[in-house]
């Protein structure tokens, strides 16, 4: 659905995105991922036709954005992160005119606002001044915009921006609702967003991808968490006879109860049923067996640290 090669934009000798290259599939939900200033608003930017690149290619749907841009951007729904409203504007007249610039025929316009409005539950709003609203609100009418055309692709800078926590639960629904028949890129600073929505994470460091992977997958540590009665001078012996086992880490202990974390040399899937027919073919007891899990905070202070 998206394909960027290459992608670089420079300002003078500021080089803010530097030769990004990845593939999006149809209804993946992708979270962009960096510090402030890494880049991710740019290459949002320079995907929905906003910016053009200093150098690389962007496809989307197999149309070059910037030969075909106008095709391109009928495809795409965008919330910038500073989602510009018209304050003076209600809410439906405001979303009337989108649905005018997004090119929706006069005659299906006001169901597809109506649709718009039930789905970010503007309807107690829909007739007062944007001015009047909170940002959460506001922000809200932002999304409502963004997926009047029903789009194909739904790009979302800091979507949960300014919503309280019944709203962010909403905002998690209505996306996963979304993603149902669309491909949705967000970029957001709070990692737990991108934990509850996401199915995959490109993480952008200095204008440069670090990173880029399924969240199953980087969750999933690549060492088991065991307790055993086994010393750790017993445990060296025992786990370091296997051809599973890369390395054997104490973690500590207490009475018979000690806990250790096995480096593994292959998946968990063939490390584990191994290291428990060792541990009890060795005469110890097994308290528990567990692959180490990793959340997304540990997983950017990594690539941070990196």
């Amino acid at each position: 659905m998206i394909r960027v090669e290459s992608l670089t934009r420079t300002y003078g000798d500021f080089t803010a995105v530097d030769r990004v290259s990845f593939e999006i599939g149809q209804r993946e939900v992708v979270g962009l991922l960096g510090h402030n200033g890494a880049g991710k608003t740019t290459i949002m930017k320079m995907i929905t036709g906003f910016l053009e690149p200093t150098a690389g290619t962007i496809q989307v749907a197999g149309m070059d954005v910037e030969q075909q841009g106008l095709a391109t951007r009928r495809l795409i729904g965008y919330l910038p992160e500073n989602c510009p409203i018209y304050r003076e504007m209600t809410v439906i007249d405001y979303l009337e005119y989108a649905a005018a610039l997004h090119d929706i025929p006069e005659g299906e316009r006001p169901a597809a606002v109506r649709e718009a409005i039930a789905r970010t539950e503007l309807e107690v709003k829909a007739l007062q001044p944007i001015g009047t609203l909170s940002r959460g609100l506001r922000q809200r009418v932002g999304v409502a915009q963004a997926i009047l055309h029903k789009p194909q692709i739904l790009i979302l800078d800091e979507p949960t921006n300014g919503l309280d926590p019944t709203q962010i639960q909403h905002m998690r629904e209505l996306i996963h609702s979304l993603a149902e028949s669309a491909t949705v890129i967000l970029s957001t600073h709070i990692l737990q967003e991108v934990q509850a929505m996401c199915d995959r994470v490109i993480i952008v460091r200095g204008g440069r991808k670090v990173l880029d992977d399924r969240l199953e997958n980087l969750q999933a540590g690549k060492r088991l968490l065991v307790a055993v009665d086994a010393a750790p001078e017993r445990a060296a012996t025992l786990f370091g006879e296997m051809d599973e086992v890369a390395g054997v880490e104490s973690l500590g202990g207490e009475g018979e109860h000690h806990r250790y974390a096995l480096g593994l040399a292959t998946g968990t899937d063939v490390a584990a049923p191994a290291v428990a027919r060792k541990v009890l073919d060795g005469g110890h007891k097994l308290y528990s067996l567990t692959p180490e899990s990793r959340d997304l905070e540990t997983i950017f202070g990594d690539v941070s640290a990196r």
